[in-house]
């Protein structure tokens, strides 16, 4: 598995650099694969999550208007979000940092440093 560090990332989100500065910082240059633009398919949400440990209700953006216009709910299904985040990739939370077998989400940006 690589040690290659990448970044989910959303430039617009203050979080979001706010991680990457961070990682930057730590003389890490990630690779930043700007989701919103290059969205992940059903397996590399699946990885992801594994990387994670989460449940994937905690990597949704639920507070999002198209969360409830979608009739997504708490208690959705997996398959039922994972098709939204695929579909809509602003459904998904950000920052994710990826190195090798490990993911963390960013929030507050500074749990990124756990990844080092």
């Amino acid at each position: 598995m690589s040690d290659e560090t990448i970044i989910w990332h959303n430039p617009r989100c203050s979080k979001s650099r706010a991680a990457l500065k961070l990682l930057e910082a730590h003389g890490i240059t990630p690779k930043v694969r700007r989701y919103l633009d290059e969205p992940p398919d059903e397996e590399e949400i699946r990885k992801v999550l594994a990387r994670l440990g989460k449940r994937l209700i905690e990597i949704m953006r639920t507070k999002e208007q198209l969360f409830r216009e979608l009739g997504l709910a708490q208690d959705s299904d997996d398959e039922t979000l994972i098709r939204a985040m695929v579909a809509h990739p602003k459904l998904i939370e950000r920052p994710i940092v990826i190195r090798g077998d490990r993911a963390v989400l960013g929030r507050p940006p500074e749990k990124v440093l756990e990844i080092l």
